[in-house]
């Protein structure tokens, strides 16, 4: 399978650039977000940590059974 597509693209001149691109982009949100998570106040991060705990007061509002 890898032959037939690398056979496709070996006429096209600078498509070697596009798996650089993707890399850096992808370490790019990484990082991006590694940082995001990791400046996060305390309690922020434990509101988001208890939400599937907490019941809801609306449960049988919401439930369409």
């Amino acid at each position: 399978m890898l032959k037939f597509i690398s056979h496709n693209f070996d006429g096209m001149d600078g498509i070697e650039i596009y798996p650089i691109i993707s890399l850096l982009l992808f370490f790019i949100v990484f990082i991006t977000m590694f940082i995001i998570v990791i400046k996060l106040p305390k309690n922020k991060i434990d509101e988001i940590s208890q939400l599937p705990l907490e019941n809801d007061t609306n449960s049988k509002e919401n439930n369409h059974e």
